[in-house]
């Protein structure tokens, strides 16, 4: 077996057309000590030359003072692959450098792993390096095993995530590191390598993604597909190997493009880009069998964005486009910075190439993101003076303010919700979570000013990204101008009014965790309901209850109440009506909360050691219940609903109907039966109404 076929890296790299050095080359040069090459030591040269490429008058001299003191500090360390261990911060920074990361990113990642494995101090380097260097270097610096145990991982993330918020550069170096790393992972044990690999899939490619880091992301995610998924891998590499072709039929319909283009006078450079391995593998499942063009796809770079429509324009006319292939990223950037046009058009024998067509500037920030954006805190000034060459993307605004274009939404609500992480796991597995998440919306407030939230996000989220844990107390919501449930899922541009009663004494209730999307919304509501035990499921208002309450006895008592001046409320989570065998709890304020003994809260309060109160329905025959009604829409539904319940002897207290979804419709009643025993015919009638496949009583409070 080929060496490359045990290291896929080799592979991998190569077709993403990526240039890889040779570490036992570099190896040597690093043991060799500094034979000149300029003023950098041969093992820098590279690096040299990538970083002048991007900045050429940068200067270098820091760098060489970087690596002085790396290769110093590392001499004597090896890799498990045999390697000088200096070979890995080269590695790195190469990465960074061929991405056009400035100097100080550069130097910080050559001096990336000496403070967590070497006896340089982060006061050395803050003295030998300035603030900047010192504050990347310690956000890479891991947490130690022997102070965190198995909480290292995730915590040492957190902190990651903490400094990448006031630093973006942080977390350039962190992904960097971690490409390197999975290059060179076959020297693991197999399990070692499926954990990293998961992680790496889990949080550092959603990370890169978010990021716009494509040229970090798109290798990551061959290298993990080859370790987690090796059967696929390999069926993936036997079919680009016996397609090597099929570059040819691109190359065709390239040329033709070239010369619309040139016939047109619009200058561009029209390129045949090969998908990555995962990209192969995720068209073959779309499309099943692949045509030569499905392996790669035309890249068109111009001078200006106006070039991009005008290069549209031509191919759409003089080729045949896939209309449903189009996507305009330049007048709407996606999330990560990412601006391009996207098109599909049809050869002379039907195969369909992919184009995009993007400014030369478009495309070093969809390959590089943050990275390609410098240092987004320095004044052009100081960031021509730092690298001589003034930064487009970075500045500071007239307000005073430093511009921050690597501070989106998701990273700010990021940095908010993991605050009120309560232990490592739980941060662990809403990140997780949280990354999962892969498209942004932005609805705009009433008040005034926009919300960014992930796709599928509710008035929920809304609440709790708008007014944090005063989202406690919200009890409705418009959207569009129009009064709407807070399940209600938000689309890109929607405007959202979120109503509040600030001296709500209630709380969020259960199911207000099956509408949260967002982490900061379910860790808030979880907590209130964590802190709360005794409240969950309390109605607005309490009803009447016909209802005897003793204490310290386990029978149920028929008339006397052993608790002087309490006030009885039905609980609104279960909605317990005659005959129902119930049980109470006493809360705060003199109340006994009464639930059905099978609700999930008498569960959760004799989990707490809450002592539980014998209850027994009085004499009164009056009962107030809950209901849910789940039909398909129609017309006079709603009218035909409210005449069975009045048929049946119950009046109505409370009505909510939610906007229909998916042609299916969901009422929720209040009612007031003059005896329980009635409530299963009511039950039965309401089922009777055409339409109507489902009612069921509350498990919740309901909206009144």
């Amino acid at each position: 077996m080929s060496a490359e076929a045990t290291n896929p890296g080799a592979q991998i790299s190569r077709r993403r057309g990526l240039p890889r050095i040779d570490l036992r080359r570099i190896g040597r040069a690093a043991l060799l000590g500094p034979t000149s090459r300029g003023r950098l030591p041969d093992a820098m040269g590279h690096v040299a030359d990538a970083h002048r490429a991007h900045h050429p008058d940068a200067d270098l001299g820091v760098l060489h003072k970087a690596y002085v003191l790396a290769e110093a500090s590392h001499r004597g360390q090896f890799r498990k692959s045999g390697e000088p261990y200096i070979t890995h911060p080269l590695a790195v920074t190469l990465i960074l450098a061929e991405l056009g990361a400035e100097t100080t990113t550069l130097t910080a990642s050559l001096l990336h792993d000496t403070v967590e494995d070497t006896e340089v101090t982060l006061d050395q380097v803050r003295a030998e390096f300035g603030d900047e260097v010192c504050y990347l270097v310690d956000g890479v610096t891991k947490l130690e095993k022997v102070d965190y145990g198995a909480a290292a991982e995730p915590e040492t993330f957190r902190k990651m995530l903490v400094a990448t918020g006031n630093d973006v550069r942080v977390m350039s170096i962190k992904l960097a590191d971690r490409l390197h790393n999975m290059r060179t992972l076959g020297v693991m044990r197999p399990e070692k390598q499926a954990r990293i690999a998961k992680v790496t899939r889990d949080v550092l490619i959603p990370l890169a993604e978010r990021l716009g880091v494509q040229a970090l992301k798109t290798e990551l995610e061959d290298l993990v597909f080859a370790i987690l998924h090796p059967e696929e891998y390999a069926h993936t590499r036997a079919l680009i190997a016996d397609n090597a072709t099929a570059g040819d039929a691109l190359a065709a319909i390239s040329e033709d493009v070239r010369r619309v283009l040139r016939e047109a006078g619009i200058a561009a450079e029209v390129l045949v880009r090969p998908r990555h391995f995962v990209s192969v593998h995720r068209s073959g499942l779309k499309r099943g069998e692949l045509r030569g063009t499905d392996f790669g796809r035309l890249l068109v770079l111009v001078g200006e964005d106006a070039d991009c429509y005008a290069v549209l324009g031509e191919l759409h006319t003089c080729f045949t486009p896939v209309i449903s292939e189009f996507k305009d990223f330049i007048a709407a950037p996606k999330f990560n910075l990412y601006q391009s046009l996207h098109t599909a058009v049809a050869g002379p024998d039907g195969a369909v190439a992919e184009v995009l067509i993007r400014t030369h500037q478009m495309h070093k920030v969809a390959e590089a993101g943050v990275v390609a954006l410098g240092n987004p805190y320095a004044s052009v000034e100081s960031a021509g003076a730092q690298d001589g060459t003034a930064q487009e993307s970075a500045g500071e605004p007239q307000d005073g303010e430093r511009a921050d274009p690597t501070r989106p939404g998701w990273l700010s609500r990021l940095l908010e919700w993991q605050q009120a992480a309560p232990d490592p796991d739980t941060f662990w597995t809403t990140l997780r979570a949280d990354l999962a998440q892969d498209r942004e919306i932005t609805v705009f407030r009433a008040e005034g000013g926009m919300l960014g939230l992930p796709a599928g996000a509710t008035c929920v989220d809304a609440a709790y990204a708008q007014y944090g844990e005063a989202a406690h107390g919200c009890i409705g919501a418009r959207v569009n101008g129009r009064l709407a449930t807070l399940s209600t899922v938000l689309s890109d541009g929607d405007t959202v009014q979120l109503l509040l009663d600030r001296d709500a004494v209630s709380g969020p209730s259960p199911e207000w965790l099956s509408h949260a999307r967002t982490a900061a919304a379910r860790i808030a509501i979880t907590g209130w309901l964590a802190a709360h035990p005794e409240t969950v499921g309390l109605p607005a208002a309490a009803p009447r209850a016909a209802v005897a309450v003793s204490a310290g006895r386990r029978d149920v008592a028929n008339a006397v109440v052993d608790l002087p001046g309490a006030t009885v409320r039905l609980a609104g989570c279960c909605t317990p009506v005659p005959p129902d065998a119930v049980t109470g709890f006493a809360v705060r304020g003199g109340v006994v909360t009464v639930h059905r003994r099978e609700c999930r809260a008498v569960e959760r309060m004799r989990a707490l050691d809450r002592t539980p109160v014998a209850v027994s329905w009085g004499d009164a025959p009056e009962c107030r219940v809950t209901l849910y009604a789940e039909s398909f829409g129609r017309p006079r539904l709603l009218a035909d609903l409210t005449e069975a319940i009045a048929t049946a002897g119950a009046a109505i207290v409370a009505a909510t109907v939610e906007p229909p979804s998916e042609q299916r419709v969901r009422h929720t009643y209040t009612l007031e039966l003059p005896d329980a025993a009635g409530l299963p015919g009511l039950m039965r009638a309401m089922r009777d109404v055409p339409g109507v496949y489902d009612v069921s009583r509350a498990q919740h409070p309901a909206t009144a």
